[in-house]
């Protein structure tokens, strides 16, 4: 009898937990109802400025992989406010205080472990926003030199003269100092040569600057430079800067290729004698050890 009694009493505690949970479903109900239509309408706000930022983005950057990132974190963002939301008109406190603290005890532990990826990921977002560099300039960066081919989270690629592809981290772009030759469509070339001692100096001079400006004319504002800078071991040494469109190092070689021969071409017209150094051996010898010795 005993037993029947503690059997029927669980079953009615059970009865009055039951009608209890019933009775807070119904007057919650509402709130229920309002919590899922919020989180589906921040569900939807989510996809709208998605389909908005992308728009944005195409203008500027053209990395995919840096858009689809920058989307995925608004969306991210959105969603986690809905759902914040959502617990609140639950009005479920307490779980909204823990989810929020456990987040960022897990934020803190994933920022440690994932120092220098994110270090990178940040720098490729902060790249992606740079005019100075885009896919398809050509750049000389941490002793590489070439073209950029894709810009990621985590690194630079970049196709080099010789066809070989450097893989940069991002972080070492944004803290090394980097030259971009696309960035302008002009720049100055400098090539350094030497004319003989015996040389007319003021001839040579007009006669170099006739040549150059005749194969590179300037445009306004730019000029050809000729001086000369010193006194050689067999040569007076000049230097020569002219102006050219320039948007890889090709382009730099190709101009001081075509200014070398042309150069040579005057000079030789000319009699005008580049030369180069010249060794004098001597091989009189009078403290020969060979020399026989004298009578005393």
């Amino acid at each position: 009898m005993f037993d029947d009694y503690n059997f029927y009493d669980s079953l009615k505690k059970i009865g009055v937990k039951l009608q209890e949970w019933l009775d807070a479903i119904i007057l919650n109900l509402p709130n229920f109802v309002l919590a899922i239509l919020v989180f589906v309408l921040f569900l939807i706000l989510a996809r709208y400025l998605s389909r908005v930022l992308d728009r944005l983005l195409r203008i500027r950057i053209k990395q995919v992989s840096i858009r689809r990132m920058i989307i995925k974190v608004l969306k991210l963002v959105v969603v986690l406010i809905g759902f914040f939301v959502a617990l609140g008109l639950l009005n479920l406190d307490k779980v909204l205080t823990t989810v929020l603290a456990s987040a960022g005890v897990v934020g803190l532990a994933i920022g440690l472990a994932l120092q220098g990826t994110l270090n990178n990921t940040f720098s490729g977002v902060i790249l992606s926003f740079l005019p100075e560099i885009q896919i398809g300039d050509w750049i000389e960066t941490n002793s590489y030199a070439g073209q950029v081919i894709d810009i990621n989270l985590r690194n630079i690629k970049i196709k080099q003269s010789d066809n070989n592809y450097v893989i940069i981290p991002n972080s070492k772009i944004v803290e090394e100092p980097f030259k971009n030759f696309t960035s302008t469509p002009r720049s100055r070339v400098i090539l350094d040569c030497g004319i003989a001692y015996s040389s007319n100096l003021e001839f040579a001079r007009q006669l170099t600057l006739e040549t150059i400006e005749k194969i590179f004319p300037p445009n306004p504002n730019e000029e050809v430079e000729f001086m000369y800078t010193e006194f050689g071991d067999s040569s007076i040494n000049f230097v020569i800067r002219f102006w050219t469109d320039v948007t890889n190092n090709r382009d730099i070689l190709r101009a001081k290729n075509i200014a070398i021969i042309a150069i040579k071409k005057a000079f030789d017209a000319n009699h005008i004698t580049i030369p180069f150094p010249i060794r004098t051996i001597d091989f009189s010898n009078n403290l020969s050890l060979n020399k026989p010795e004298s009578d005393q």
